[in-house]
C-alpha cells in the first residue's frame, strides 16, 4: 500500500540557528535554482531534491529583507509562491521575513467569545486617509468605545498595485506592502489586543487574482474541472491536490500562529469545490483551532456564503464541516428591500415585512422553498442552531460595493430609516457585523476599485463592470472607473460626526444598542426571540413587534413605514420605555416627555419590564 505523501511547509523559513531554509514544491520542474539578489549582483544556486517533488536549500546568517526568486526549467525567474513579503510588487523578487522576531505584548489575551462578537468590517486602504495599518491603530479606541469587540479586516494578501479590495491577491502568505507589510499587520493586531479588540482576517481560498499569479508555473494549484466567477478554481480534490491542500492549510495556521489573528473569514465558500471525503473547509477549521489551542486562545472560522446551508456548521462526525459561524445574507436582503423598496436581482425574493419577521424567527428566509432569483429551491432550515453562529448585517463591503456607484444607506435612506435599520440589526439574536462608517451614516461611496498594471486587463474590468450593471435597470447609472485613483480616494471615510449632527445621533444610537446587547439579559437570551406582523393593522401600516427574552423581556414595536401610525391593539402593559430611535439624543425629533403615540415614521420603541 502506498504511503500518503507528506508535504512540509514552503517558503523562506527561519531556522533556530539564524539561518534560513528555502523549500519549494515544484512537481512541474526537474530542477529549480534559488536566485539571490544583492544590489546589482545575482547569484544562482541549484536547489537539492528533498523528495515528494520538493527542492530545498539552506543558508547561514541571512538577514531579513534579502531578495530572492526561483528559476525554473523554462529559465524564467518567479517570486516564491509562499513568499512572506513582497516589498516591491507582485512581479518582483520575494524578501526574507522572520515573523518570530516580533515582540508581542498580548500574552494575557485569550480572544473574544462567540457570544460577545460585535464585528466591524474595515478596508485598510480606505479606513484612513493614509490607508495603512499604522494609521488604523489610533482609531481603535473609538471602535472600542462604540462597543465593537472585533475588527474584521478585508483581505491583505499582496495584490497588484496599491489599490484593491483585496480579493485579487496573488501571494496568499505575503501581507500587502503598501499597507505596511507583515510587520505592520503584527503591530496592528498587537495594538488591537491591547485595546481589548479581536482581529478577524478575511482570507480568499477560492481563487487567486489575474495579475501576478504565478502558482500555476510550479504545481497544479488550479483545476479546469470547476470554475468561479473570478478565475480558475483551486484544485482541492484532483490529482496532486495533497500539496495544494497543505499549502492553504499551512496558510491558515500561519495567520493564527505568526499574526495572532482571532479568526478567519473565508470568502465565498460556495466556490470552494471539494468532493473529497473530508472537505477542505473542515480541515481549515481544524488547522486554525489546533494553532489556537497551542496559544491557548479562542479562534473563529467563519464562512461567507449565500448557500443558507447549516451543514457548514454541523459537527464533522455528523457529516458537516464544523465551522464556527456562517454569514446569513437573508437578514440584509429582507431589511434592505423593505426600507429601500428595491426589488432587482437577489432582492426579488424579498420586500415584505413578513420576510424580516422570518429572518428574526428562523434566520434563513430562503430555507428550502422556491427562490425566484435562483430559479430553484434554495437553502435549508437553521433549526435550533445557536443564533450566535449566524453573522448578519444591514451593510457590508459586498452589498455596498457591488452596486453601480457604491452607494451606502447614508445616501439611500433618510436618517430615521437608517436609525431603524441599526435597531433592527442590533436587536437580532444573531452576531452583528457593521461596515466601516455605517455607525455614523457615512455618505462617501465604496465602489469597486483596483490598480492593475496590465492595460488589457484594466480595460476588461471596466467593460465588465459597465456590462454587469447595464443588465440591472434599477441600478443603472454612471459606473465609476475601477482603475481611476479618484474612485479609491472617494471611498476613504470622512470619519466625522460633529456634535448635534444626524451623524453624531446615529453613532450614539449604535453605541447605546451595542451596550444594551452586553448589559440587557433579554438580549443575551438567543433562544427566546419572537417577531410578528400584527394582524389587523390598517392598510399602509408596516408594524413589527419583536420580543426578546420571553414575555418578561424586551418588547420592541417598530413602524417600518414612512407614515406615522398608531399601532392599535398592541399591549405594552406595565412595561417601561427604554429607548426610542426617534429620541433627540439619537438625532430624532422626539423629546423625552413626548407622548409615545403615534409612532413616527421609521420609529422603533423598546420597552422593558416595569
Amino acid at each position: 500500500m502506498n504511503e500518503l505523501p507528506v508535504y512540509l511547509p514552503q517558503g523562506a523559513l527561519r531556522q533556530g540557528d539564524g539561518g534560513v531554509l528555502w523549500r519549494i514544491w515544484a512537481p512541474y520542474s526537474d530542477r529549480v535554482w534559488l536566485v539571490f539578489f544583492r544590489g546589482g549582483d545575482r547569484r544562482e544556486i541549484a536547489m537539492q531534491p528533498e523528495g515528494n517533488n520538493c527542492f530545498v536549500h539552506a543558508e547561514a546568517h541571512v538577514d531579513d529583507g534579502l531578495r530572492y526568486a526561483y528559476r525554473l526549467g523554462n529559465n524564467q525567474d518567479f517570486p516564491d509562491p509562499a513568499s512572506r513579503w513582497q516589498p516591491e510588487s507582485v512581479h518582483r523578487p520575494s524578501a526574507v521575513f522572520s515573523p518570530g522576531d516580533f515582540s508581542w505584548t498580548d500574552a494575557a489575551w485569550q480572544g473574544v467569545s462567540r457570544e460577545e462578537l460585535a464585528i466591524y468590517e474595515l478596508h485598510v486602504g480606505t479606513f484612513t486617509a493614509e490607508g495603512t495599518f499604522a494609521a488604523t491603530v489610533p482609531r481603535l479606541p473609538a471602535l472600542k468605545d462604540l462597543g465593537i469587540t472585533a475588527i474584521e479586516i478585508m483581505p491583505v494578501a499582496q495584490f497588484p498595485g496599491g489599490r484593491n479590495w483585496g480579493y485579487d491577491g496573488v501571494h496568499p502568505y505575503a501581507v500587502q506592502s503598501s499597507y505596511g507589510g507583515p510587520r505592520g499587520l503584527q503591530e496592528l493586531v498587537d495594538a488591537a489586543h491591547r485595546e481589548g479588540l479581536g482581529v478577524i482576517l478575511d482570507v480568499v481560498y477560492n481563487h487567486l487574482g489575474p495579475e501576478g499569479n504565478y502558482l500555476a508555473q510550479f504545481a497544479p494549484y488550479f483545476t479546469d474541472r470547476y470554475h468561479t466567477p473570478w478565475g480558475n478554481a483551486i484544485n482541492f480534490d484532483g490529482p496532486e491536490s495533497g500539496g495544494v491542500r497543505q499549502f492553504f492549510l499551512d496558510n491558515a495556521r500561519m495567520w493564527v500562529r505568526d499574526f495572532h489573528v482571532d479568526g478567519l473569514r473565508l470568502d465565498a465558500v460556495q466556490t470552494i469545490y471539494d468532493f473529497s471525503a473530508e472537505h477542505i473547509l473542515a480541515d481549515v477549521q481544524a488547522a486554525a483551532h489546533e494553532e489556537a489551542l497551542r496559544r491557548n486562545v479562542r479562534v473563529h472560522v467563519i464562512a461567507e456564503t449565500d448557500q443558507n446551508d447549516v451543514r457548514l456548521l454541523r459537527d464533522r462526525d455528523r457529516g458537516g464541516c464544523g465551522l464556527d459561524a456562517v454569514w446569513s445574507d437573508d437578514f440584509h436582503h429582507a431589511v434592505h428591500a423593505l426600507l429601500t423598496g428595491e426589488r432587482q436581482s437577489y432582492y426579488q425574493d424579498f420586500g415584505a415585512l413578513e420576510q424580516v419577521v422570518k429572518a428574526y424567527n428562523e434566520v434563513f428566509v430562503r430555507d428550502g422553498g422556491y427562490s425566484r432569483f435562483f430559479r430553484r429551491r434554495h437553502g435549508s432550515r437553521a433549526g435550533e442552531t445557536d443564533r450566535a453562529r449566524f453573522v448578519v448585517c444591514v451593510q457590508n463591503h459586498d452589498q455596498v460595493g457591488n452596486r453601480a456607484q457604491g452607494d451606502r444607506l447614508g445616501t439611500l435612506l433618510p436618517a430615521e430609516a437608517q436609525r431603524l435599520a441599526a435597531a433592527l440589526l442590533l436587536l437580532s439574536p444573531c452576531t452583528p457585523l457593521i461596515f466601516m462608517g455605517e455607525e455614523y451614516g457615512e455618505t462617501r461611496p465604496f465602489a469597486f476599485f483596483c490598480s492593475f498594471r496590465d492595460p488589457g486587463l484594466a480595460e476588461a474590468v471596466r467593460r465588465g463592470r459597465r456590462a454587469e450593471f447595464a443588465a440591472v435597470p434599477a441600478m443603472q447609472g454612471e459606473v465609476p472607473d475601477p482603475q481611476a485613483a479618484k474612485t479609491f480616494r472617494h471611498a476613504k471615510l470622512a470619519w466625522q460626526w460633529p456634535d448635534g449632527s444626524p451623524q453624531a445621533g446615529l453613532r450614539r444610537l449604535y453605541a447605546a444598542l451595542l451596550a444594551a446587547r452586553r448589559q440587557w439579559a433579554a438580549l443575551a437570551d438567543r433562544e427566546h426571540t419572537f417577531a410578528r406582523h400584527p394582524v389587523g393593522t390598517r392598510p399602509g401600516e408596516d408594524i413589527l413587534v419583536l420580543e426578546r427574552g420571553g414575555t418578561e423581556g424586551i418588547l420592541a414595536i417598530a413602524n417600518c413605514s414612512a407614515q406615522p401610525c398608531v399601532a392599535t391593539g398592541i399591549a405594552v402593559g406595565r412595561r417601561t420605555l427604554l429607548l426610542s430611535t426617534a429620541a433627540k439624543r439619537f438625532g430624532g425629533p422626539r423629546a423625552d416627555d413626548d407622548p409615545l403615540v403615534p409612532l413616527l415614521p421609521y420609529e422603533m420603541q423598546l420597552f422593558g419590564a416595569g
